[in-house]
C-alpha cells in the first residue's frame, strides 16, 4: 500500500498561520512507525512534471528521468483501450495576458460545462484534423488527443504549469513548431467564438487556448505498480490557489481518511509506504522493522508532523 500526497506542504502557502493549531493525529502515530527511504529532490533544471507525478511513474516501473510521461495512453490502457500511436491529454484553458507575462489559470476555475466544451472541440477540430490530431472529447476538461505530432513531445504537466507563467513552459522541442501554430490559430479562432461570447456576457473567464499534456507512447504491456497505489488529490486545488483555509481543512480530512487507513494497515500488515510531496522536493517513507521502533519514536515524539512537512520546503 503506497499513498502519495502531493502538495502536503507548499511553496504557496508559507508563515507560523500555515500551520498554528494543526493536528495530525494519524500522521503523528504512523511517522514513528516509518523510515525515510528516498529524497526526490528537484535538480538545477526544473524537469516538466512535479514530484508527486515522477514518483507515481517511478511506482509504474517508469523511469524517474523520462522526459515524457505517457498518461493519456496509460489512463486508456487502463480501459482496455490499446493504441500503438502517441497519445495526450488536450485541456482548453484561459491564459491570463499581462504586460510582461502569460499567466495560465486554474482550468477548473473556467467550470467549463459539458456543451460549451464540446462546442468548442467542434470548432477545433478542422484545424487539429489537419495537423494529422484525431481529437475526441472525453470531459469537459480533457480531450484525448492521438497523432504522429505527439511523438517523443516533452510536455509539462498541468500542475507544473497552472500559475505559473506558460512561456517558460511551452515546448521548445522541434517537433512542437506544429503545435505552437496550431496554438496560435486556436487564439483567433476562440477569440470570437460565441460560447466565449456569452462567457464574457456573463463575467465568466473565456477560453483563449489549450494545454497538452500527458504525451507519449505506452509500452506493451502497460505496467502496473508494485503495490497498490493512490494519489490523493485532496490538497491539490488549494494548494495551487494559495488557499489556506481550505487546505487546512482538507489536511484534516485526508488525515482522518487515507493517512489512517495507511496507519492501519501498516499496524496490520507492517508494510506501507508514505510520500509526502511539495512542488519541489519528496520524502518517501517505508514501514520500519520492528526492531527501528523504539529507536525512532524518541525522534518522531521532539518532532511533530508540522516540522516533517516543513521539512519538504527547506530540503
Amino acid at each position: 500500500m503506497h499513498l502519495i500526497i502531493p502538495f502536503a506542504a507548499s511553496h504557496a502557502l508559507i508563515g507560523p498561520e500555515v500551520w498554528a493549531g494543526l493536528q495530525w493525529p494519524h500522521l503523528q502515530a504512523l511517522l514513528p512507525l516509518m523510515q525515510r527511504q528516498q529524497v526526490l529532490q528537484e535538480p538545477e533544471t526544473p524537469p516538466l512534471h512535479l514530484p508527486h507525478e515522477r514518483l507515481k511513474a517511478q511506482a509504474l516501473g517508469w523511469p524517474l528521468d523520462a522526459p515524457t510521461l505517457p498518461w493519456a495512453a496509460w489512463h486508456l490502457a487502463l480501459q482496455g483501450q490499446h493504441s500503438a500511436a502517441p497519445q495526450a491529454w488536450m485541456t482548453p484553458c484561459h491564459w491570463q495576458i499581462g504586460m510582461d507575462q502569460v499567466v495560465m489559470a486554474d482550468p477548473a476555475h473556467l467550470r467549463l460545462s459539458d456543451d460549451e466544451s464540446q462546442q468548442l472541440l467542434q470548432a477545433m477540430q478542422p484545424f487539429l484534423q489537419e495537423d494529422g490530431l484525431q481529437v475526441t472529447w472525453h470531459s469537459a476538461l480533457r480531450w484525448h488527443a492521438q497523432g504522429a505530432l505527439l511523438a517523443n513531445l516533452p510536455t509539462a504537466s498541468l500542475d507544473r504549469v497552472i500559475g505559473q507563467n506558460v512561456k517558460d513552459w511551452m515546448p521548445q522541442h522541434p517537433a512542437a513548431r506544429p503545435l505552437q501554430r496550431l496554438q496560435s490559430e486556436m487564439q483567433m479562432l476562440l477569440y470570437n467564438h460565441p460560447v466565449n461570447d456569452a462567457r464574457e456576457a456573463r463575467r465568466q473567464h473565456t477560453v483563449n487556448a489549450f494545454w497538452l499534456h500527458g504525451a507519449g507512447k505506452l509500452p506493451a504491456p502497460p505496467p502496473a505498480a508494485a503495490q497498490p497505489l493512490t494519489v490523493s488529490d485532496a490538497l491539490r486545488s488549494s494548494a495551487l490557489n494559495g488557499d489556506l483555509q481550505t487546505w487546512r481543512q482538507a489536511w484534516q480530512q485526508l488525515d482522518a481518511t487515507a493517512v489512517a487507513d495507511l496507519l492501519q494497515h501498516v499496524k496490520a500488515t507492517g508494510q506501507g509506504t508514505l510520500s509526502l510531496c511539495s512542488e519541489h522536493t519528496a520524502h518517501t517513507y517505508t514501514a520500519a522493522p520492528a526492531a527501528w521502533h523504539q529507536r525512532i519514536t524518541r525522534l518522531f515524539q521532539k518532532s511533530s508532523p508540522a516540522a516533517t512537512l516543513q521539512a519538504l520546503l527547506t530540503a
